[in-house]
C-alpha cells in the first residue's frame, strides 16, 4: 500500500514543481492560516513554512520508498497485516482516521472559507477526480518503470489498472442478468413488471456503489496528500522530540474519531434501511389505493344492482296486489296513495293560510310604521312646544320679579299681593301630589336632577328666582339639543368594538370623552381612569390597603379626625346624597377623608378634599373613590398643592395669570386696568376642580376631561369660561360691578357644547411643557417670596417680646375702675 501511496504522490510532486517554477514569482510562502483547521493543526500551530523548493526536494527525499532484503511491496504489502511499531510517528491508521476526518470536513460545503478547506498540496488549479483510462494509466506506468528500476521486492505487485480493470468487470458481469430478464417474455406480465422493477432497484444500487466507491477514491488520495505532508513534518522534527502528552493527546483523538466514524457509518446504514422500509411502505400504499378503488367501484356497480331488482321487486308487487287483490281490503300502495292525498290537501291549506297571514303582516308592518312616524312629529313638536314654555316662564319669572319692585313708588297695593301670589306659585316645584296636572301641564322642572342636586334652593326668594330660570334654560337647551343621541351611539359602538379586550388610550377615546361621557357609562369610565393613573400605586400596595388603613383610622383618632367631621355636612349641602348625617354619602365620605388621612400624614386633611371626595363617590365605590383621591392629590397635583401653604396653588395661579394675558389678552388688560385680582375667584377652581362653580352638567363633563388627560384640562376650562362671557365682562366699567359678576357668572354658562368647542378648539395649541416650566419658574419667586415673609414675621416676634414696653392689655372698664 506504501508503494502505491509513494508512487502517487511522486507524480503529484514532479507536477508541482514544474507549476512552481513557472510561476513563482506571483507566489507567496502558504501561511499558517492555510493549513488543515483539524486538531492536529490547532496543536502543532508553530510550524514554520520553508520555501516551497526545499520543501518539496525534502518531502521527495522523505517520502522515497527504501527496500531492504526481503520485505514486502505492492500488492504483496497490502495484504499482509499493518506492522505494529512501538514508534508513534509511523504510519498507523489511526493517523490515517485523523487525517480522513479532517479532508472529509474541508469537503464539507459552507464551512470557512474556500481555500482554508484545501489541503498544503493543492496548487492553484482546481483537481477534479476522474476515472482512470486503462489505456493512460498503463502507459504512464510503463513510463514510470523506466524511468526507475523496480525494486527486489516488486515481483508480485498487482498494477492499478489491474485494479481498477477489476471492479470495472464485477459492475459488467451484472449485464447478463439483465439481458436475461428482458429474454423471459413468454412469462406473465405481471412477473415481468416485477423482475424489471428488482432489476431497476438492483442497478440504482450498483449506481449508489460506484459513486460511494469514487467517493471512496478521492477520500484515500486526499488523505494521502495530508498524510504525507504530515510525516514530512514529522519527521523534520523527530530529532527535536515529541512531547509525551502531545502523542497521547493525538491517540485520544484518534479513538474519538475511529468511534464517530463507526457511528456514522450505523446512522448512514440505519437511513438506508429507513428509506427502503419507507419505499416499501409507499408501494404498499399504492396497492392498497388501487385495491380500494376496485372495492368502491364494486360498491357502486352493486348498488345500481340493487336499484334495479327493487324497483323490478316493486313493479312485481303492485301487479300481483292488482290481480290477485281482495274487493274492499286496502293494499299497502293504496293506503300511501291516500296519506300522500291527505298531505297534498294539508299544504295546500297552508299555503293559503300563509298567504293570508303574510298579507296581515304587511299591512300591520305598514301601520307600525306610520305609528311611529307620527310618534316621532309628535314628540318633536311636543319637545319644541315644551321648550318655548320653559322659555316663557322664564320670562314670565323675570317680568313678575320686575314687577314686585318698582322703581319709582313704594305704596302697598292690590295688585302687589296678586304679583307675589303669582310668584309663589311659579316658583313651587312641581311634585307627584298632583297627578290630574300631568295632563295639562308638562313636569318642567323637577326637585332633583339626575347627579342628585337640588334644582332650586329652599332658602332666598331671589336665589330661588335665579335658580328656576337657569334650570328652565338648561331643560329648553336640552330639549333642542340633537347631539346626545349622536354620542350616545357613538359610546354604544365602541363599547361594543372593545367586548373582548380591555380599554386603551387612543385618539378616539380621546374624543369620546371630551365630548362627555353618559351617565349610564360614567362610572365603569372613571374607574378605568383611575386603575390606569394609580398601577404603579397599587402594584406596591397589599391586597385589603383600603380596609387596613380603614381599620387603623377608626381604632386610633389622628388630629385631621375632628376637622373631618366637622366638614361632613358642609360638603355639599345642595346634593341629597350629603344634605343630612343619616345620608347614605356620609358615611363614605367619612370613611375615604379618614383613611387617605392615614395614607398622606404630610397632608392629612385640607378643606376642599372634602368636595373631591363627594364628587367622586357619585360614581365610584369606596376603595375606588380613595385612589381616585390618591390620583388628583399624589400624580395630577404638584406636591405642596394641599398642604399648609398652599404652595402650588398660588404657582399656579400665577401661571394662570401668565396664559390669560397670552390667551385672552383684551380681557387680561381690561381686569388690570380696573385693578380687578381675578384670582380670588380662580383660585377656588383650581383647589377643588370646579365644584361649586358651574352647574352640574358642565361640571361632569370636565371630571371627565380632568381623570383622563389630568390638571392641564382645569387650566383650558378656566380660560374658556372667561372667553365665554369676554364681551360681557368687557362692558362693565366699574370694579365692583365686575368682581361681583365675576363671582356668580359662570353659574349663567349652560351651553356644554360650545365651553367645550372654546376649550378644546379655540385654545389650541395648549403645549403641557409650556405648564410646567412656567410653574418651575414661579415656585422659585413664591418659596423666595414665603422665606422673606417668614424673616419678616420672626423679626417682628423678635423686637416683640424684646419691646421694654411690653405689657398687658388693660379694657375701658379696668381704667375707669
Amino acid at each position: 500500500m506504501t508503494y502505491w501511496l509513494q508512487e502517487l504522490q511522486q507524480k503529484r510532486w514532479e507536477y508541482c514543481s514544474g507549476l512552481d517554477m513557472v510561476r513563482w514569482d506571483s507566489r507567496t510562502s502558504p501561511t499558517p492560516g492555510d493549513f488543515s483547521k483539524g486538531l492536529v493543526a490547532r496543536d502543532n500551530s508553530d510550524v514554520i513554512c520553508p520555501h516551497p523548493d526545499a520543501s518539496a526536494e525534502k518531502a521527495r527525499n522523505v517520502l522515497a520508498v527504501e527496500t531492504v532484503p526481503g520485505e514486502l511491496v505492492g500488492a504483496q504489502a497490502a495484504h499482509q497485516p499493518a506492522p505494529g511499531h512501538p514508534n508513534s510517528i509511523n504510519f498507523s491508521f489511526k493517523q490515517w482516521g485523523t487525517e480522513l476526518k479532517n479532508s472529509m470536513s474541508s469537503f464539507r460545503p459552507g464551512r470557512g472559507h474556500g481555500d482554508s478547506r484545501k489541503s498544503v498540496f493543492y496548487t492553484n488549479e482546481d483537481w477534479e477526480l476522474l476515472d482512470p483510462n486503462p489505456k493512460e494509466l498503463e502507459e504512464s506506468m510503463a513510463q514510470e518503470e523506466r524511468k526507475k528500476p523496480a525494486p527486489e521486492g516488486s515481483r508480485g505487485k498487482r498494477p492499478l489498472k489491474d485494479m481498477i480493470g477489476s471492479y470495472r468487470n464485477r459492475h459488467v458481469s451484472s449485464e447478463p442478468s439483465a439481458e436475461g430478464v428482458q429474454s423471459s417474455s413468454s412469462k406473465s406480465a405481471s412477473e415481468v413488471q416485477l423482475q424489471v422493477q428488482s432489476q431497476q432497484e438492483e442497478l440504482e444500487q450498483l449506481k449508489k456503489d460506484l459513486s460511494s466507491q469514487k467517493e471512496l477514491v478521492r477520500l484515500l488520495q486526499q488523505t494521502v496528500r495530508s498524510s504525507q505532508y504530515d510525516k514530512y513534518f514529522a519527521s523534520s522534527r523527530l530529532s527535536e522530540g515529541i512531547p509525551k502528552d502531545a502523542l497521547e493527546l493525538l491517540h485520544r483523538k484518534d479513538e474519538q474519531i475511529l468511534g464517530l466514524s463507526g457511528q456514522l457509518e450505523r446512522l448512514s446504514l440505519e437511513r438506508e434501511s429507513l428509506q427502503q422500509e419507507a419505499r416499501t411502505l409507499k408501494t404498499k400504499v399504492g396497492e392498497l389505493s388501487e385495491q380500494l378503488g376496485m372495492l368502491v367501484e364494486t360498491i357502486q356497480a352493486k348498488d345500481e344492482v340493487i336499484m334495479k331488482l327493487s324497483r323490478r321487486l316493486s313493479e312485481g308487487a303492485d301487479g300481483t296486489s292488482s290481480t290477485s287483490g281482495v274487493p274492499g281490503s286496502p293494499t299497502p300502495a293504496s293506503r300511501e296513495q291516500l296519506e300522500l292525498d291527505r298531505l297534498k290537501d294539508n299544504l295546500q291549506g297552508y299555503k293559503t293560510q300563509n298567504k293570508f297571514l303574510n298579507k296581515e303582516i304587511l299591512e300591520l308592518s305598514a301601520l307600525r310604521r306610520n305609528a311611529e312616524r307620527r310618534e316621532r312629529d309628535l314628540m318633536a313638536k311636543y319637545s319644541s312646544l315644551e321648550a318655548k314654555l320653559c322659555q316663557i316662564e322664564s320670562k314670565y319669572l323675570i317680568l313678575l320679579q320686575e314687577m314686585k319692585t318698582p322703581v319709582c313708588s313704594e305704596e302697598q297695593g292690590p295688585s302687589r299681593d296678586v304679583i307675589a301670589q303669582l310668584l309663589e306659585d311659579a316658583l313651587q316645584v312641581e311634585g307627584s301630589e298632583q297627578p290630574e296636572q300631568a295632563f295639562v301641564k308638562p313636569h318642567l322642572v323637577s326637585e332633583y336632577d339626575i347627579y342628585g342636586f337640588r334644582t332650586v334652593p329652599e332658602d332666598d326668594e331671589e336665589e330661588k328666582l335665579v335658580a328656576k330660570v337657569r334650570a328652565l334654560d338648561l331643560k329648553t337647551l336640552h330639549l333642542t339639543e340633537t347631539q346626545e343621541v349622536s354620542t350616545g351611539v357613538k359610546w354604544e359602538n365602541y363599547f361594543a368594538s372593545i367586548m373582548n379586550r380591555e380599554m386603551a388610550c387612543s385618539p378616539e377615546l380621546k374624543s369620546l370623552i371630551r365630548a362627555g361621557i353618559p351617565h349610564e357609562h360614567r362610572s365603569t369610565v372613571w374607574k378605568w381612569c383611575v386603575d390606569l393613573h394609580t398601577r404603579k400605586f397599587k402594584d406596591n400596595t397589599e391586597p385589603g390597603y383600603f380596609q387596613t388603613l380603614l381599620q387603623k383610622a377608626l381604632e386610633k383618632q389622628n388630629p385631621a379626625s375632628k376637622q373631618i367631621e366637622l366638614d361632613l355636612l358642609r360638603t355639599l349641602p345642595t346634593n341629597k346624597h350629603y344634605s343630612c348625617p343619616t345620608s347614605e354619602g356620609i358615611q363614605k365620605l367619612r370613611n375615604v377623608l379618614l383613611a387617605f388621612s392615614w395614607r398622606n400624614p404630610d397632608i392629612g386633611y385640607c378643606q376642599g378634599l372634602n368636595r373631591l371626595v363627594a364628587v367622586a363617590l357619585l360614581y365610584l365605590e369606596q376603595e375606588d373613590a380613595f385612589w381616585c383621591l390618591a390620583t388628583i392629590v399624589e400624580v395630577f397635583m404638584p406636591r405642596d398643592y394641599y398642604t399648609k401653604t398652599l404652595l402650588g396653588s398660588q404657582v399656579d395661579q400665577r401661571v394662570f395669570r401668565d396664559l390669560m394675558s397670552e390667551k385672552l389678552p383684551r380681557l387680561h388688560a381690561h381686569l388690570d386696568q380696573y385693578n380687578v385680582d381675578y384670582t380670588l375667584i380662580t383660585f377656588n377652581w383650581f383647589l377643588v376642580v370646579f365644584v361649586d362653580s358651574v352647574v352640574s352638567d358642565i361640571l361632569f363633563k370636565i371630571w371627565d376631561s380632568f381623570l383622563y388627560e389630568g390638571p392641564k384640562v382645569i387650566f383650558r376650562f378656566a380660560l374658556a369660561l372667561f372667553k365665554y362671557k369676554e364681551e360681557e365682562i368687557l362692558k362693565l366699567q366699574d370694579s365692583m360691578a365686575i368682581f361681583k359678576y365675576l363671582r356668580y357668572f359662570t353659574r349663567t354658562i349652560l351651553d356644554a357644547r360650545k365651553l367645550i368647542s372654546i376649550s378644546f378648539g379655540d385654545l389650541n395649541p395648549f403645549p403641557l411643557r409650556q405648564i410646567r416650566n412656567r410653574r418651575a419658574y414661579h415656585l422659585e419667586k413664591v418659596r423666595l417670596e414665603l422665606t422673606e415673609l417668614e424673616a419678616i414675621r420672626e423679626d417682628f416676634l423678635r423686637e416683640r417680646d424684646s419691646s421694654p414696653d411690653k405689657g398687658e392689655l388693660v379694657s375701658d372698664e379696668e381704667e375707669d375702675t
